[in-house]
């Protein structure tokens, strides 16, 4: 696999689904996950039965618990959930490549973004940020998708990357607001979370365009307090995957939602998932950072609540 030029760090759902993607023009693609027996199991059978069962893996994606064997690639896309991802990228091989950051949320604790977290874990490493309207199994089975690669570097970043990852069915589209898009992939999934209470308790279909225009509201509101532009939060990485993941049951956090909207417990909702909701945690810290800087985010506010236990569904 010497000529692989791209590597996915994480191999649950979406790390998966983007290898795949990648490696469907015969591309190779080094796939790095924790588990050395899903490691064993892509090589061996060219399956994830853990994270994304409904896909047969290319024969050109060669996975690896060994993060050593990322050192020479140019490009690596890092797919892990939001709160690991700064012990991940501090154990990446030292260097200087192009990191393209997928996960969606904020560090809890800090308040940190996705960006900031790489920076200060590997200071020498080119940032971008893919997002979008994205669900990982039909990404794996080839259907059309397009996502924004908002890149620190701007346009020779951009020029870089794009041809490693644009493929027929994956259209990258460039912006250079690494902090719109980081944004709109994380307040989404928390506004996503809203959605599916609001299933659960069968309150319809206008109440859910009503909440997904209010919840487009907060995101703008506090997007554009941090730095983001209004153009990005309205493209295809904030409201284009705002649609999306409130209005399915394949979003884990529109899921989750349903469950806390038929009455059960978050820890009871969240147990014995494989896939992680990067909303439930990110929206106590969403709603701490709303609170602190005065801005306006009531279904953020009421998400956070419910996750903690202080208010049913419904009230």
């Amino acid at each position: 696999m010497s000529g692989a030029k791209v590597g996915v760090v994480g191999a649950g759902a979406w790390g998966t689904a983007l290898a795949q993607a990648l490696a469907g023009d015969g591309s190779d693609v080094t796939l790095w996950a924790r588990e050395t027996e899903l490691v064993e199991e892509i090589n061996r059978d060219r399956r994830n039965s853990l994270y994304l069962p409904s896909a047969t893996l290319a024969p050109t994606i060669h996975a690896t618990s060994d993060l050593g064997e990322l050192a020479a690639l140019p490009a690596l896309l890092v797919v892990v959930p939001a709160q690991f991802l700064s012990g991940v990228i501090a154990g990446l091989p030292e260097g200087t490549r192009d990191l393209v950051l997928c996960a969606k949320g904020i560090e809890a604790g800090t308040g940190r973004l996705m960006a900031d977290v790489a920076a200060q874990a590997a200071p020498m490493e080119r940032l971008a940020v893919l997002s979008g309207p994205t669900f990982a199994h039909e990404v794996a089975a080839g259907l059309p998708t397009a996502v924004t690669l908002a890149c620190g570097g701007g346009q020779a970043q951009w020029e870089r990357l794009s041809p490693l990852l644009a493929r027929p069915m994956l259209r990258p589209y460039y912006s250079d607001d690494v902090t719109g898009a980081e944004i709109g992939g994380a307040v989404k999934n928390v506004l996503a979370i809203a959605c599916g209470v609001v299933e659960g308790l069968n309150l319809g279909q206008n109440a859910r365009a009503a909440l997904i225009a209010r919840g487009y509201a907060e995101m703008l509101r506090f997007g554009l307090a941090r730095g983001a532009r209004a153009e990005t939060l309205s493209g295809l990485c904030g409201l284009g995957d705002l649609v999306l993941t409130c209005s399915s049951t394949s979003s884990r956090n529109f899921s989750l939602g349903l469950a806390l909207g038929q009455g059960l417990t978050a820890a009871e909702a969240l147990v014995g998932k494989n896939s992680v909701a990067e909303g439930a945690a990110t929206a106590p810290v969403l709603a701490d950072l709303a609170r602190r800087d005065g801005i306006q985010m009531p279904i953020v506010e009421a998400v956070a609540r419910l996750l903690a236990g202080e208010a049913p569904a419904g009230a």
